[in-house]
């Protein structure tokens, strides 16, 4: 039986999240260990080189936010693509900090096109056709590819592969991957109605929706960075715990790909911010449950939460994001994600500075804790009092 073209376009996005953000920007959180233990690299620069990357998805991010054209933005989608095969198979190729600075911005800005743009695009193209406007399944796809590369890594662990040959097998992986996320999403269409008639219509929200939100996106982006950038090096720091950190960057993975079908289920019946709500409570356990108890139940149980949760965030905003602009959805999912971003730039290498100086992770996980409860506060402010906010609450429960 052939394939419905919708199911095509959604696993072209699945490959795609795989692709750029569990492999070229995720492998290189259970790698870090291990390139830790066979290169010169220290908590430091390791930390840095995570800034960096964070930094390329936040120039992507503003690339997004700053053009209209759906016919560029599927170029630049495609562009990221092959950036993220050769960055990949690029880091294999030296131990130059500078050179692996430039690879690891480079396949942020990749991360971007998958996350941003695809999602733009993909979502334009569900309400053009007339389906529900939901990206659950596309971003099952970053779930999949953090459990993926984390299950590779292991493998080639077991195969006794060393970091540069792991890199290179990873970006083998991409180029496969690359091949569905090209050819199975179509080029976008233009033009203001949907399949049946509709006329698309942008709905600006408010100032006040704006910056709340954003500080509220700024908040969960430290506290999510965190955890995702070192879970693994924190479990592998506990010496009851040694190997066992990339299983719980799989569990994190596993989490999350059918978590975000989930939260568009719960949003469905109780509105977009109730549903943001749960996953920030939620997450804020996830982040220090490792911290205040670091036994194996509770390091793989914390994994399942922030796996389950984080990626809840993610798709519930940038969902809202296209909903408010479905003719060019990905233009305020860009800005929303500079918010995010930019708390991606800052705490990895403020984290990794903390680790070299105290030598573990315990206060940077504190502190991203900290600012996902401030971002809860001003989603709850922001639920009481915005009109943006109570319309988009009305509209998850219809199609």
């Amino acid at each position: 039986m052939l394939m419905s073209q919708r199911t095509r376009v959604l696993l072209a996005g699945i490959c795609s999240q795989i692709l750029c953000v569990g492999i070229a920007r995720f492998a290189y959180t259970p790698l870090l260990p291990i390139m830790q233990e066979q290169t010169w690299m220290g908590d430091a620069a390791g930390g840095w080189l995570a800034a960096v990357n964070y930094l390329g998805y936040i120039s992507g991010a503003l690339i997004a936010a700053s053009i209209s054209d759906l016919k560029l933005k599927d170029t630049l989608y495609r562009l990221g693509l092959v950036l993220a095969v050769v960055t990949t198979a690029m880091m294999a190729m030296t131990e130059n900090l500078s050179l692996w600075m430039v690879l690891r911005y480079l396949s942020g800005l990749a991360s971007a096109g998958s996350m941003l743009i695809a999602s733009g695009l993909i979502l334009n193209w569900l309400i053009r056709h007339d389906h529900r406007g939901e990206l659950g399944i596309h971003f099952a796809g970053i779930g999949l590819g953090i459990a993926i590369a984390a299950l590779s890594v292991e493998l080639m662990m077991y195969l006794s592969q060393g970091w540069a040959e792991q890199w290179l097998w990873l970006s083998l992986l991409s180029l496969i991957l690359a091949v569905p996320a090209w050819f199975w999403l179509p080029r976008p269409e233009v033009g203001n109605t949907t399949s049946s008639g509709t006329t698309l219509v942008d709905n600006p929200p408010t100032n006040r929706f704006m910056w709340l939100m954003m500080a509220a996106y700024f908040c969960a982006g430290y506290g999510y960075v965190i955890t995702a950038t070192f879970i693994v090096a924190f479990v592998e720091r506990q010496p009851e715990l040694a190997g066992m950190g990339p299983m719980a960057f799989v569990l994190v993975g596993l989490a999350a790909a059918p978590a975000v079908m989930v939260w568009d289920i719960i949003a469905r019946h109780a509105g977009y911010l109730n549903a943001l709500l749960l996953t920030l409570v939620l997450q804020v356990g996830g982040i220090l449950l490792p911290v205040i108890s670091p036994t194996l139940p509770v390091v793989f149980f914390s994994a399942l939460l922030f796996g389950g949760t984080f990626i809840g965030s993610v798709s519930l905003v940038l969902t809202m994001a296209g909903r408010l602009y479905p003719t060019k959805p990905a233009k305020l999912m860009g800005k929303m994600t500079i918010s995010y971003g930019s708390a991606q730039v800052i705490a990895p290498a403020l984290t990794g500075m903390l680790a070299a100086k105290l030598g573990n992770y315990d206060l940077g996980l504190w502190i991203a804790g900290g600012f996902v409860v401030v971002g809860i506060l001003l989603v709850l402010w922001l639920k009481f009092t915005d009109q943006t906010a109570q319309q988009l609450d009305a509209s998850a429960k219809a199609k």
